[in-house]
């Protein structure tokens, strides 16, 4: 649990706690933006405390929680990777998720593009956290980690429902090297901020008590002919989501697959699953529940919002490294792009002439406009293996060992320490969190077992190994399902996993921001909870009709228990 780092924050944390606490305190004597704990606090760590249990203090467990809770502790490596002589080689892979790869072979941070989402990773997980919200789309605006989301509506019309559209990728690219253009010109983005004006629900934006609160949401739109493909794309929706926090992810990987099915047929009975994934009549798995991994094997998937993977290491962190800077490897030899933008590039006589000038390109081929626009194709096009084409003959962009020292970090990153928990206030805010139903879906205690993971061949046939968390009681605060909230412009797909919540206290001390929900709407604890109430269909729709009700004082408890975990 990085215990050795704790003497050295004491003194740092009592004494900005006690600045906090004289500056910032509301009249109920709760400091929302209270985020350390007091000397004299640091005492109860570790022991049961009111309604706490002390392995709560852990939300890691013995293996994967870190001591620190100060503004770099989203960052800090869990103790598995120490027990495991793992360190070298999280760090290394801290470096790859942290520079920018670059065009040119250099070092191991070659090989960006030719379309890509972003240049690095820690563009879109500002201080290894959730992404910000922000006021227009800007690929190089660090902290902005939204992905576009284009696809057409079910219903013709403005539904979160239908199918990615073919003429871009899933994550829709807005960068490119030259001399190509980008799939889609980020000066035809629109993307605006609009109030909600009244709750289709029914409930007042102001509580009983007369306190009120905001909702905003956002309206995106992209112009046709910011889209350089070929088709260009027609009948469209966009949305917006968000990265979400990358700590703990190894423990949520090690979470047994019995202990996700024993979820499901507990919630079944009185929530509504998702079809695809849950059989309600066989009280089984449905056929849409399995993910089949690169060799072969299947499992339930758990990652991602709309929960479209079922591996870590086959999973939002390594697909990552390959689709977001489209970085080949040797298990990903050919590139993050579509037929339609291949096809327009391959077109486009200004990227013809410019490779026209420059015999060193891949694309050059026998120098004739001819022979250059069916290179372009060819080597752009994901149906082309990139290292045996008829062009040139690519090499992996990245090694075998950097992937691997990539997902000793992805899969070794702690969840900081729960804070406060003596707190009479953030016991209340527990006790009131679990009567009005909000731990239903925001599960908090899971077991890991043996965490017999799953691993890709440049790890496995390397006979490389990652950190492991066996049997671990762990904290999340997430069921691992599916959930639908009908917001207004709500995620593409209606289904969103539910958040896990630990660590969220300390989202503005580690990134700057504390936006949260799929696509960063929601400014603050307050308006993420009532997001759930904004229609009555919404499965949450009964829990946050109680905490609507709740007085002041009990609402307030709630954030701070929240701020706590």
């Amino acid at each position: 649990m990085n215990i050795f780092k704790k003497t050295n924050l004491l003194m740092v944390s009592a004494l900005l706690t006690a600045t906090l606490v004289a500056c910032g305190e509301d009249e109920n004597g709760i400091d929302p933006n209270a985020t350390t704990e007091a000397e004299d606090d640091y005492k109860y760590v570790g022991q049961a405390v009111g309604n706490f249990k002390a392995e709560e203090w852990y939300p890691g467990g013995a293996l994967g929680t870190t001591e620190n809770t100060t503004a770099s502790c989203y960052e800090d490596e869990t103790e598995a990777i120490a027990n495991a002589d793992l360190l070298n080689a999280f760090k290394r892979g801290e470096m790859l998720f942290e520079h920018d790869f670059t065009e040119t072979s250099t070092a191991s941070f070659g090989g960006l593009g030719p379309a890509y989402v972003r240049s690095s990773c820690i563009h879109c997980h500002p201080g290894y956290g959730h992404g910000k919200r922000v006021d227009s789309y800007q690929a190089d605006q660090r902290g902005n980690g939204y992905l576009l989301v284009v696809y057409h509506p079910a219903d013709g019309v403005n539904s979160d429902d239908g199918p990615y559209i073919s003429e871009v990728t899933g994550m829709p690219q807005t960068k490119a090297v030259s001399p190509f253009l980008p799939p889609i010109d980020e000066s035809g983005i629109h993307l605006s901020w609009l109030p909600i004006t009244e709750m289709e629900s029914g409930l007042p934006l102001q509580f009983p008590d007369g306190e009120r609160y905001e909702l905003i949401y956002p309206e995106l739109s992209i112009d046709i002919d910011a889209f350089n493909t070929d088709p260009k794309p027609s009948n469209l929706a966009f949305r917006l989501e968000s990265t979400i926090g990358l700590y703990g992810t190894g423990l949520l990987d090690a979470i047994p697959e019995d202990s996700l099915k024993a979820q499901y047929q507990r919630e079944a009975p009185y929530v509504e699953l998702n079809p695809a994934f849950w059989d309600k009549a066989a009280n089984d798995w449905a056929s849409g529940a399995w993910y089949t991994l690169a060799d072969g094997t299947k499992r339930i998937k758990r990652f991602t919002y709309a929960m479209t993977r079922a591996s870590l290491q086959d999973g939002a962190g390594a697909n990552a490294m390959w689709n977001i800077p489209n970085v080949s490897r040797s298990d990903r030899h050919f590139l993050y792009t579509t037929t339609a933008w291949a096809t327009a590039m391959s077109k486009n006589p200004d990227v013809i002439a410019a490779i026209k000038k420059d015999p060193t390109s891949p694309y050059y081929h026998d120098g004739t406009d001819e022979g250059i626009t069916e290179a372009v194709k060819t080597l752009l096009d994901p149906k082309t293996d990139q290292f045996n084409n008829p062009y040139h003959n690519f090499q992996p962009e990245m090694t075998d060992n950097n992937f691997w020292q990539y997902m000793v970090w992805h899969r070794g990153l702690a969840v900081p320490r729960a804070r406060d928990l003596n707190d009479a206030t953030v016991q209340h805010g527990k006790q009131v969190f679990n009567e009005i139903g909000c731990a239903t879906c925001h599960r908090p205690r899971w077991q890991t077992g043996s965490d017999d993971y799953w691993a890709p061949a440049p790890i496995l046939t390397n006979n490389l190994t990652l950190p492991r968390y066996p049997n671990q009681v762990i904290y999340p605060y997430t069921d691992m399902l599916q959930h639908r909230l009908y917001m207004k412009n709500g995620i593409h797909g209606s289904w969103c996993r539910t958040t896990p919540l630990w660590g969220r206290g300390l989202s503005l001390l580690n990134t700057g921001a504390e936006d949260r929900l799929h696509d960063c709407r929601a400014r603050n604890e307050i308006e993420a909870i009532m997001w759930h109430a904004y229609s009555k269909k919404s499965d949450a729709y009964a829990s946050t009709e109680r905490f609507f009700y709740l007085p002041k004082k009990d609402r307030d408890a709630v954030v701070k228990f929240l701020r706590s975990i």
